[in-house]
């Protein structure tokens, strides 16, 4: 067979693929398929302005979507006050009666329609969970609308309520993780800092020169854990922050306290939510080694577990009972003041790390403790290594 032969060959069953495939095309992908795919299509656009929340950038960039998807004429958007954020479409008459039409739907929590003589607007509130209504849809249509029109009108309502439901729990929880995280700072200036600064006081006469290097440590360790950044940091900027901080406290405890680093690495550049070890160490200083009142060693370790970092802190203390963990009552008790049992030293901010673990990347990522009393306490967690959307 000549390479000609094969050529046309191979041409021929190249043709008779391609009519084969627009044929099965054309019966696959029927108008119905199209029209819903299109609308599919349409909401996700709208989906991604309301997702930020109701203002008048995100209005005027969802109207044009939320008016292809319920057919009207023109649609506008108001906020709960009835000032217009957005208007899609020709400025009939009925733009001028918007503006009152939203207010009287958002006050009688239900849709207004306004007839004129050639157009029709319907002012659809836009209730979220709570129960009040964010702002309101106006949609004009030529005539009088059918019951498909309003119904069509509900339901891209409903949809619009939907993201912006969904807009409002992103930035509830945002609030929530930026409360924690203040949470957790106030527990650090309490609980460290007078005594970093009654170490700091001890040295000023003996040693002047360390006590000009732990007032440097005790500044960068205040300025980084008060910081103005975002919710995440890496590990590598985590760590550093956590030797000043042992600095201080080994200035205090002196050999008494012995620190020990194991850290792979490849895992430095690892993400993980700001002031998420720190908890865990000034733990293991505080209630499980010098709560005993005979210091103790502290080993921080940090491997590679495939698409996992896990780090674990692990002291050789006091320990404490594992009911306690179980009846959640890790940030309960404040022991200032030394604990007022073996083994019921307060783990401060151990729940509230664990929380912001698993709102990060997942319930499988929460913290593990072990412990018993007089065994001194292992806490670990587990961290991947990436996670989209997730960055320092």
């Amino acid at each position: 067979m000549t390479p000609f032969i094969v050529a046309a060959a191979a041409l021929a069953l190249l043709v008779v693929a391609l009519l084969v495939w627009r044929r099965t095309q054309r019966v696959v992908t029927t108008p119905a398929q199209r029209a819903v795919h299109q609308a599919l299509h349409t909401a996700s656009l709208a989906a991604v302005p309301l997702r930020r929340g109701l203002t008048e950038e995100s209005a005027s960039e969802a109207a044009p979507h939320l008016r292809a998807l319920a057919g009207a004429e023109a649609l506008g958007v108001a906020d709960a006050e009835g000032t217009l954020l957005a208007w899609d479409g020709p400025q009939t008459a009925m733009f001028d009666s918007f503006a009152d039409a939203a207010r009287r739907a958002v006050a009688d929590e239900r849709p207004v329609l306004v007839t004129g003589d050639e157009h029709t607007l319907i002012a659809q509130p836009l209730p979220i969970d709570t129960g009040a209504a964010v702002g309101v849809l106006g949609m004009v249509t030529t005539g009088k609308p059918g019951p498909g029109m309003l119904g069509a009108v509900a339901e891209v309502a409903r949809y619009a309520c939907g993201q912006l439901e969904l807009a409002e729990l992103d930035a509830s929880r945002a609030r929530v993780d930026r409360a924690e995280l203040r949470a957790l700072r106030a527990q650090i200036s309490p609980h460290f800092i007078y005594n970093a600064l009654n170490t700091i006081a001890s040295f000023v006469r003996t040693d002047p020169d360390r006590a000009r290097e732990l007032i440097l440590e005790f500044a960068d360790f205040t300025r980084y854990s008060f910081r103005a950044a975002g919710e995440f940091t890496v590990l590598a900027d985590e760590l550093r922050n956590i030797e000043r901080y042992l600095a201080l406290e080994q200035a205090r405890f002196g050999d008494a306290l012995d620190v020990r680093l194991r850290i792979a690495p490849e895992v430095l550049g690892v993400v993980l939510p700001f002031l998420a070890l720190q908890p865990l160490v000034e733990n293991a200083v505080r209630h499980g080694l010098a709560g005993g009142g005979r210091g103790g060693q502290l080993s921080i370790v940090a491997t590679d577990a495939g698409t996992d970092c896990v780090i674990s802190v692990e002291d050789d203390g006091i320990g404490m009972d594992p009911e306690l963990l179980r009846s959640g009552a890790l940030d309960a008790v404040d022991t200032d003041s030394g604990p007022a049992r073996t083994g019921e030293a307060a783990h401060v901010g151990l729940a509230n790390v664990d929380d912001r673990l698993r709102a990060a990347f997942g319930n499988d990522y929460g913290l593990v403790v072990e412990t018993a009393p007089g065994a001194g306490t292992k806490v670990s967690m587990r961290v991947p290594k990436f996670r989209a959307g997730i960055r320092a």
